[in-house]
């Protein structure tokens, strides 16, 4: 990880004691007291694989997004966890019952790479939670649910040092597993060095819980799984996805996946779209619904409340410098701005903006203020 995850990561207490954890849960913590939509996943439950045959359904994935999310900073903790039945209603309205979905978390198994007793390369499997309970369905959504991770997860969770960055309402807007997956495996690699992920065939299918006897051709897995994780993350996430075939002879053998930081513009409409409600969102994407009294509307009420709007609701963009009375825009352009000079950079914000940049406000600009910064280090990388 790079000096943005050290600078969030300080925002906690670290835990004292030999069981202190990894960064990752103390970036969780820091994200749980701060409020808003944002938490963080630890690295190391993004990247285990599904065993062979085995996936999550994109309701159980939303799920265990949302443990991970109520939880926080205590994960890695010998305790249970509870959540009401309504934050997870409100996350899908379909007819699953959620004991289908913890009885789903319950048989799936995940692998690690881990060595036996004997110093041998082996294969941990594992669940991820151990034990649950529900109240009784009578209680409806009043109702709540009780669990605990499994040793063998909380394991990985207190040492994990990587982290990913997701959004709540990102998370419950996907309509595809695999486009959820590789969101978290983006989010994962976004601010690395090197913020790509390959691997051959058989590691995507692991990383994604593609079974094997699914889209056996490529072709069909690159227009039933790869184009639409695409077209859904280029929607939903504050980032892009764009990838490279690499053949030994006609054949794909491996793939590598980029992430990419949006431009203010796109991150604009990202967070218009995560604000919107989810039907029409697809004939959105693929453009065959007419946008534009929408977008006005939004824009002619800059002052609007949402649940993140940034108080007082009329501020804007100040114009000169941002290093007194701004606090959290400056922190903003510390932590995703790569060590460049926080006020240099908003004077090329200001620039890119122009007049649009007058209508902006609460939440939208914030997201597009932290935008433009990580795209300014993704084009110019570190100062020397």
């Amino acid at each position: 990880m790079d000096d943005q995850a050290d600078e969030i990561a300080e925002t906690a207490e670290p835990a004292r004691g030999d069981e202190a954890p990894g960064r990752a849960m103390r970036v969780a913590a820091a994200l749980k007291a701060k409020g808003g939509d944002e938490f963080a996943k630890p690295g190391s439950i993004i990247e285990v694989k599904f065993v062979k045959g085995e996936s999550l359904s994109l309701t159980a994935s939303r799920l265990l997004a949302l443990m991970i999310l109520t939880a926080g900073g205590d994960a890695w903790e010998d305790r249970p966890h509870r959540m009401r039945k309504a934050d997870i209603r409100r996350g899908h309205k379909g007819n699953e019952r959620i004991s289908d979905m913890l009885e789903e978390l319950h048989r799936t198994l995940f692998a690690v790479d881990d060595k036996s007793w004997r110093g041998k390369k082996a294969t941990t499997r594992f669940s991820l939670i151990s034990r649950s309970r529900e109240e009784s369905e009578e209680d409806g959504e009043a109702g709540w649910i009780e669990w605990e991770f499994t040793p063998d997860a909380r394991r990985l969770i207190q040492a994990s040092e990587t982290y990913a960055v997701l959004n709540r309402q990102a998370v419950l807007g996907f309509r595809s597993s695999y486009a959820l997956k590789l969101y978290e495996l983006g989010a994962l690699r976004l601010h690395r060095r090197h913020s790509t992920w390959k691997g051959d065939m058989a590691s995507l299918r692991a990383a994604l819980g593609i079974p094997p006897e699914v889209y056996t051709d490529f072709a069909q897995l690159r227009r039933k799984v790869l184009e639409k994780a695409k077209a859904e993350i280029d929607q939903l996430a504050h980032f892009k996805v764009e990838w490279s075939e690499i053949r030994k002879g006609r054949t794909v053998t491996e793939l590598e996946f980029r992430f990419e930081p949006k431009g203010a513009p796109d991150v604009l409409d990202t967070v218009d779209e995560l604000d919107r409600h989810s039907s029409g969102r697809k004939a959105r994407r693929d453009g065959t619904v007419e946008d534009v009294a929408v977008a006005q509307s939004a824009r002619a009420l800059p002052g609007a409340a949402t649940k993140s709007v940034i108080k007082p609701e009329d501020r804007t963009f100040p114009r000169g410098s941002i290093s007194f009375g701004a606090n959290d825009l400056l922190e903003i352009g510390r932590q995703f701005g790569g060590g460049w000079d926080v006020n240099m950079i908003a004077d090329a914000y200001r620039d890119h903006m122009g007049d649009r940049l007058e209508r902006l406000r609460g939440a939208k600009m914030i997201a597009s203020w932290r935008g433009f910064c990580e795209g300014w280090v993704i084009r110019r990388g570190r100062p020397q």
